[in-house]
């Protein structure tokens, strides 16, 4: 196929899928569960206001939100998920209310007499009391009852009670991590209502807004059909998928691998321009980021064991988890990105052979704006979380409360533009190459593109506002954490790689040229609509299901393939003696692959069909996928374009192979490790523990402090020791090229 309908096809194929992506937004839009303007009795009692549910979503995210627990099952993992454990807590002291009422004692009754309360149990949850026109939603005094004692339990929980210090300890939260009786009461009213939101039907339907998720069998949260039909047309549609892509490759296979090697390194005798230069203090600014994610992992993890201290010392009044773990969490995306910007740069004028006026001054420009956010924005989460703003204030400048985008507002916003200012860097440099009308511009085209992609598509994080509709902001955070992240970088990572390997004349252009754009056009083929894999149970619409179901199976096929790209890969490293220069880059991009397949593929489509997520979302099986896709893909490549940058910024010295290889070699074995020998093994458990018991009982402290469960956590340190010292072998070199360590012969 030639370029040009390639090119027709890809934008079919985009401007589709967003028309679709928007469309169900809109629907999921209209279809959110309510949040009333008040609660009451079927006596007339107040028991919240829709204020009261909205402030109390502010303070849920002002201490770490997302990070200390989850609801909906999107979060962290040591503390439970709050809405499934509300919701069980709830159910069960109901029980003892509804056999009270007659004069009797629940667990004293006999299975027949249970059963009978157990319909009245369901009866009473699932059933959608909303009074559309005066917006309440009416409870029975005996539900109000019980939740005035569920928020009292919480108020020790997240406050300073004493009395469950060993439970809090479990849940690593520290005391008084809500500070007022006031607060608590609006986080106890929201917390109420999404467990409200996870067992009310629908109006007219017999399943709860979010699909009957979380499974608790007892109140009749089980799968509805739709979860094992489109399960199964996912199995469908990802082997029918793999079958055409082969028969694609078969038919269509070119050599790329080009026919006249170029005797020497093509690159070897570029002179770096001043801009490109520039570009070290970013790749330094990386290795400090490297480490200091790396000891916010290492605090996180050691939280699941010893939930308020670290090794005896009381770290949680200092550092709580929730900031080790969004620290953790945020340095991995500022670092990673970070080093794509540095070979962004690095590369436009490289390619051009044009150095702008003024590029050295945007680039160091951009380097102090990038600082400013990284560090500020940190520092707010740190003030958020240790509850010195208010509710806007922490809005603005502190702790989002969400996954991924921890970041507050302002710094938002301010990124935004960072990423607008390395757009206009770039395109100005490549500007004299996209208009030569030689073979590089196709390639140039879709670089360009892909990185308009980057800088914009993180304004869909500004979409939703510090009181938006959770359901609202669930869905334009993954349009940030899945188009953003694992969409429009890993199509820059696919174009990045064919650019570098086609400028060393290693692989035919041509074919080069069709390959990128063919695997493009398959990825967001699912990658776009597959969004919505990520909103099974976030009170969304059965489409979205449907949707989400099929395209995220689509995302996986190209990885099927990823052998061949590894395997070409590892050819290219011995196809000639001045490539022996390049074998770490190289040797990254074979890494990638693997994790591609690994991470992305085999531990993301085990979690990814409807009826393995409604049992397993939020568990460590996640865990797995992230590590394994996020590090294990992104951050190898964002290692893998650092190497390249620096053999272009040191192109007259041979490496110290001996200590670039054992960093790479411990990076990804101990990655592996701590995946298959800890995570992994967890969270087979709780999916079991899920399965036979119940989703709240796979999260609870009951289960996960068993000895089986703590010896496997401490499994990590082996794993972590091994990232780790590849980590600092790797910030160890960098520091070696600077310092004549790391270098040897001239080449």
């Amino acid at each position: 196929m030639t370029p040009k309908k390639l090119w027709i096809w890809l934008g079919v194929i985009v401007v589709s899928s967003f028309a679709v992506l928007i469309f169900y937004g809109v629907e999921i839009y209209r279809k959110i569960p309510p949040v009333p303007d008040k609660v009451i009795t079927t006596e007339g009692k107040i028991v919240a206001t829709g204020q009261d549910i909205k402030d109390g979503q502010n303070v849920w995210q002002s201490i770490g939100g997302q990070t200390v627990g989850s609801i909906w099952g999107h979060g962290a993992y040591i503390a439970p998920d709050w809405s499934a454990d509300y919701l069980h807590r709830e159910s069960l002291l109901l029980l003892d209310k509804l056999a009270e009422k007659d004069g009797k004692i629940y667990k004293e009754l006999s299975d027949d007499e249970q059963a009978k309360y157990q319909v009245l149990l369901k009866k009473e949850l699932r059933e959608n009391t909303l009074d559309q026109a005066a917006h309440t939603i009416v409870i029975s005094p005996e539900r109000a009852e019980v939740q005035e004692e569920l928020a009292a339990y919480y108020a020790k929980i997240f406050m300073n009670d004493p009395e469950v210090d060993q439970l809090r300890d479990h849940y690593a939260i520290p005391k008084n991590t809500v500070k007022t009786a006031d607060r608590m009461a609006k986080m106890n009213a929201f917390i109420s209502w999404t467990a409200w939101v996870c067992i009310t039907d629908r109006p007219g339907d017999d399943v709860s807004y979010t699909n009957n998720w979380p499974y608790d069998e007892m109140i009749g949260n089980i799968p509805p059909p739709s979860l094992l039909v489109w399960s199964v047309f996912s199995v469908l549609v990802l082997l029918a998928g793999v079958g055409l892509l082969v028969f694609y490759h078969a038919k269509n296979k070119e050599e790329e691998i080009s026919e006249k090697l170029p005797i020497e390194d093509p690159l070897r005798n570029m002179k770096p321009t001043p801009s490109m230069k520039a570009t070290l203090k970013y790749i330094w600014v990386v290795a400090l980021l490297i480490l200091v994610q790396m000891l916010a992992g290492v605090i996180t993890a050691h939280y699941g064991v010893e939930g308020s201290a670290f090794y005896g010392f009381p770290l949680d009044q200092f550092l709580p988890q929730s900031i080790s773990r969004s620290w953790h969490v945020q340095l991995a995306i500022f670092w990673i990105a970070t080093s794509w910007l540095a070979t962004g740069l690095y590369i436009a004028p490289a390619v051009s052979g044009y150095e702008p006026p003024y590029q050295k001054l945007g680039v160091n420009i951009l380097f102090v704006a990038l600082l400013i956010v990284v560090f500020g924005s940190l520092a707010g989460q740190w003030l958020g979380v240790m509850q010195k703003l208010g509710y806007v204030d922490n809005f603005l400048w502190g702790h989002s409360g969400y996954e991924y985008v921890e970041l507050g507002r302002v710094w938002q916003i301010l990124l935004l533009v960072g990423l607008v200012l390395w757009l206009v860097l770039m395109i100005r440099a490549l500007l004299p190459a996209l208009k030569r009308k030689d073979g590089d511009r196709h390639l140039l085209i879709l670089f360009t593109l892909s990185s308009v992609a980057i800088a914009l598509f993180y304004a869909a994080g500004l979409m939703y506002g510090r009181q938006t509709h959770m359901a609202i902001a669930e869905y334009w955070r993954w349009w940030v954490v899945h188009l953003w992240v694992e969409g429009f970088f890993e199509v820059f990572a696919t174009v990045v790689a064919a650019f570098l390997f086609t400028r060393l004349g290693l692989l035919r252009l041509k074919s080069a040229v069709t390959a990128v754009l063919f695997s493009t056009i398959v990825f967001l083929a699912g990658g776009i609509l597959g969004t919505f894999h990520h909103l099974y149970f976030s009170a969304t619409p059965t489409a979205v299901l449907a949707l989400g179901a099929t395209f995220s199976a689509m995302e996986i096929v190209p990885l099927v393939l990823i052998g061949f790209e590894s395997y070409q890969n590892y050819q290219l490293s011995k196809s000639t003696k001045w490539i022996q220069a390049y074998k770490w880059p190289i040797y990254c991009f074979i890494a990638m692959s693997f994790w591609n397949f690994l991470g992305a593929g085999i531990f993301g489509f085990a979690i990814n069909p409807p009826i393995a997520l409604y049992y397993i979302q939020g568990l460590n099986t996640t865990a797995v996928h992230g590590h394994a896709a996020l590090f294990g893909v992104y951050g190898i490549l964002g290692i893998g374009l650092m190497m390249f940058v620096l053999r272009g910024l040191y192109p007259d010295r041979q490496w110290n192979d001996k200590l670039i290889g054992w960093a790479f070699w411990l990076i990804n074995i101990g990655l592996l490790v701590m995946v298959t020998i800890s995570l992994l093994p967890i969270g087979i458990m709780q999916s079991v523990a899920s399965i036979k018991e119940g989703y709240w009982y796979a999260r609870s402290a009951e289960f996960m402090q068993t000895d089986i469960m703590h010896t496997l956590r401490w499994l990590r340190v082996p794993g972590d020791i091994l990232l780790a010292v590849g980590e600092l072998l790797l910030v160890i070199f960098i520091i070696g090229l600077k310092t004549g360590w790391s270098l040897k012969e001239k080449r």
